[in-house]
């Protein structure tokens, strides 16, 4: 199965590229990559266009770990193309997904917050937990990442809390609360908290919180290597090939 790799010199972009060549996975061959078209690099060993263009009409799958504006265009390459897509960028709107879900109507797309298996089966965990527990547990979710991450709360974030209001069989919009500052009154029971912090290398540490009378419950991921990340987009790569169009999620790969 032919891979490119949207953004391959970006940092996850190069270890996805250094996993395909690892030999680890043999049924994965790169067939190329996509920079911006301002950036030069010396020869790779292997094509590297400058229009995304170009790369999804020759190869099989596509792995984007972009922006959500370039995202936001390689999805419609991708119908296209009858390319299949991996999507592992962050900061994707609700609009986005449904934009998502025209562009599955032609080829086969996976989407994930967050590609690692600890942190899919996190949010399988949240959701079952938030099922059982009803809204005498209070819900918070406290992550932190690197200083230059630009969305807030990540991802994973996002994805563990709609987790939990899918359990509950909420509205999670109706119940998130993003920010607080100020004499904000007393918590109104059933709400979805998050708290976000930022500062160093950090790669990505993420907290569920289920807060009862007299015990509290954590449910936590530690990410400490962004390799990871690209490990479960190859995985998802191999576990794609032949599947019929389609949006799909990595809880679909991992079949939980």
């Amino acid at each position: 199965m032919k891979i490119g790799i949207v953004g391959c010199m970006g940092r996850v972009g190069q270890l996805l590229v250094k996993g395909i060549q690892s030999g680890k996975y043999p049924d994965l061959e790169l067939s190329g990559g996509t920079i911006k078209p301002d950036e030069n690099y010396p020869d790779q060993g292997y094509p590297i266009y400058k229009d995304p263009n170009e790369l999804f009409e020759n190869t099989d799958c596509v792995i984007d770990f972009t922006i959500p504006e370039a995202t936001r265009k390689h999805i419609w390459l991708a119908a296209k193309h009858k390319t299949s897509l991996i999507i592992g960028t962050t900061g994707l709107t609700e609009n986005d997904e449904c934009e998502m879900k025209d562009a599955a109507k032609e080829t086969s797309i996976i989407y994930a917050a967050n590609m690692s298996v600890g942190v899919n089966l996190l949010c399988a965990l949240i959701e079952q937990a938030a099922s059982r527990l009803d809204e005498e547990f209070d819900i918070e979710i406290v992550e932190t990442h690197h200083k230059h991450k630009i969305d807030a709360p990540s991802g994973t974030a996002l994805a563990m809390g709609k987790s939990a209001a899918k359990g509950r069989e909420v509205n999670h919009e109706e119940k998130a609360v993003y920010e607080r500052y100020g004499r904000t009154g007393e918590r109104k029971s059933g709400d979805i908290g998050y708290g976000v912090l930022r500062g160093g290398d950090v790669v990505g540490e993420h907290t569920m919180f289920f807060y009862g009378e007299g015990e509290r419950i954590e449910l936590t991921h530690k990410a400490t290597d962004r390799s990871l990340f690209a490990k479960g987009a190859l995985k998802a790569a191999s576990w794609i090939n032949g599947k019929e169009a389609g949006l799909y999620s990595m809880r679909d790969v991992l079949d939980l």
